[in-house]
């Protein structure tokens, strides 16, 4: 088990599946990390156009408000860049295309350590039972790490057609409390972290923010004595 200080590397990309993922699983991280001088990407994978409960709204509206709400957290943060793929909200599969277009930004972006959703369903507790989605994206996002991203004859048009060139991601951390070994400290950064949070006002009030996102990480601090951490599994790539 390991903390998270005096990580060794310059860029990292986070992918999730919806605009306000990433908050609710890594804001800490990313925050400390673009704190750190760290040049930070998010590839989001859904539109987000099914976020609302209100039946009066327009898809479109939807899409519009997320992405803005997305693009307001990540000023917050202080990330490098958004990238929006566009899929569907809510009918997002692991199949060749979202790994393709995973795979285009990473080979783009080069990060030394890509964080992720969780490749499976999370039956841990007994209140929520996961989004489809976010297994989605984790497992279309650890396939496009390797071999997608590594292998020059994997999507062979990205490098003759785009110019990318193959990118071998460092690490993966998978975002989570499934089975963690690797815990950051976000103590600092906390505030931050329910800023960004904040900025999904269509999802989240203020309030149940700042919250939840301070149980959450308060619950794992004192495993590695602090008072606020982020939890992963990490993987470390030859």
């Amino acid at each position: 088990m390991t903390d998270g200080n005096n990580e060794d590397f310059s860029r990292a990309m986070v992918v999730v599946a919806h605009a306000d993922d990433a908050e609710w699983g890594c804001a800490g991280t990313v925050a400390r990390w673009c704190a750190e001088g760290k040049h930070v990407v998010y590839v989001v994978c859904t539109d987000g156009s099914k976020g609302t409960s209100d039946p009066t709204i327009s898809p479109d509206e939807v899409i519009a408000s997320r992405r803005a709400e997305q693009e307001d957290a990540g000023r917050v943060l202080g990330l490098a860049h958004v990238v929006f793929l566009g899929y569907p909200d809510a009918y997002l599969q692991s199949n060749l295309e979202l790994r393709k277009a995973i795979t285009r930004e990473i080979r783009r972006h080069r990060p030394d350590v890509l964080i992720c959703m969780n490749p499976v369903r999370n039956l841990d507790g007994d209140g929520y039972i996961d989004h489809p989605d976010h297994f989605a994206s984790g497992d279309a996002a650890m396939g496009a790490v390797y071999p997608s991203a590594r292998d020059p004859l994997t999507f062979p048009e990205l490098l003759t057609e785009e110019g990318l060139e193959p990118h071998k991601v460092r690490e993966v951390w998978v975002m989570g409390r499934t089975e963690p070994d690797h815990f950051v400290d976000v103590t600092d950064h906390i505030e931050t972290a329910v800023d960004a949070l904040r900025a999904h006002r269509s999802q989240v009030d203020a309030a149940a923010a700042d919250q939840y996102l301070r149980q959450w990480r308060r619950r794992d601090g004192p495993r590695i004595g602090v008072e606020y951490a982020e939890v992963f599994k990490r993987f470390r790539l030859g």
